[in-house]
């Protein structure tokens, strides 16, 4: 793949575009961005220098892959001009609650697809993808789909039954975790901390543990058993967020937000 287009110019194609020219995955000028919004896609010009149009057919015919980056409500509309016209193009989707058998009744069974679910944190370099295919997508196909994604963060190939979980999990995430920060914090403000050093401690705290458990490969109760002293600080604190139902509330998050993604996949 040696062009991209880009359909929906928004928070997550700004940023999957910023990761592709950052990393050298696409130069500027073999990628091509289609918005209805005239002056965000202007600016999309301006900040990236990449090749900007009206007109959603010529993003397609320029590209080699396509990626769809547009609200769920707005896809088949999105879709109506440009539907016949992936002959041998992949196209990349992005679109929640939205499965390859969606994608394929609106633009036929012989299209190449590639269904992906990234997360917020691919605005500042740092998402988790996850990535499917269907069978008209070859292996060496989906592994350039696969530099795309991890230009902005890390991606994994999954089953397409598992992207349900995956929404709970990382997709909808992000919020789990600025609620914890936001009460880490707060609770150091109660403790006389100044808030702006709590917010920075609390996210230099979570940013610096994610980082431990991914490059140690340790589990995460290992991790945590080695800052539990015998009757320490630390050990008082686990024993308090046990009693207030820490881990039971994460889980029953996770699962809400996966049983929701169900629900609109069912629409």
């Amino acid at each position: 793949m040696d062009k991209l287009g880009i359909i929906g110019a928004g928070n997550m194609g700004k940023a999957i575009l910023s990761g592709v020219l950052a990393k050298g995955v696409f130069k500027k000028e073999n990628v091509f961005v289609f918005d209805p919004y005239k002056e965000g896609l202007k600016k999309v010009e301006e900040d990236f220098g990449v090749n900007i149009t009206d007109d959603p057919k010529e993003v397609v015919k320029n590209a080699d892959a396509v990626l769809i980056a547009v609200k769920p409500h707005l896809f088949k509309g999105a879709m109506e001009p440009i539907k016949g016209d992936f002959d041998g193009k992949v196209l990349i989707s992005i679109v929640a609650a939205t499965s390859i058998a969606d994608i394929e009744s609106v633009v036929g069974s012989g299209v190449k697809v590639v269904r992906t679910m990234p997360n917020t944190p691919a605005l500042v370099g740092e998402g988790m993808s996850a990535v499917c295919k269907n069978d008209n997508v070859t292996d060496e196909e989906l592994d350039e789909v696969l530099k795309i994604y991890n230009s902005f963060g890390k991606a994994e190939v999954v089953e397409e039954g598992m992207f349900d979980v995956v929404t709970g999990l990382s997709g909808s995430g992000p919020a789990y975790c600025f609620m914890f920060l936001e009460a880490l914090a707060d609770a150091a403000v109660a403790q006389g901390m100044p808030r702006a050093k709590a917010y920075k401690f609390a996210g230099q705290l979570l940013l610096g543990s994610a980082k431990m458990m991914l490059d140690t490969g340790k589990h995460p109760g290992e991790l945590k058993d080695m800052v539990c002293s015998p009757g320490g600080t630390t050990i008082a604190a686990v024993e308090a967020l046990e009693a207030n139902g820490f881990r039971a509330a994460a889980m029953a998050g996770v699962k809400a937000a996966t049983e929701k993604s169900i629900a609109m996949g069912k629409k």
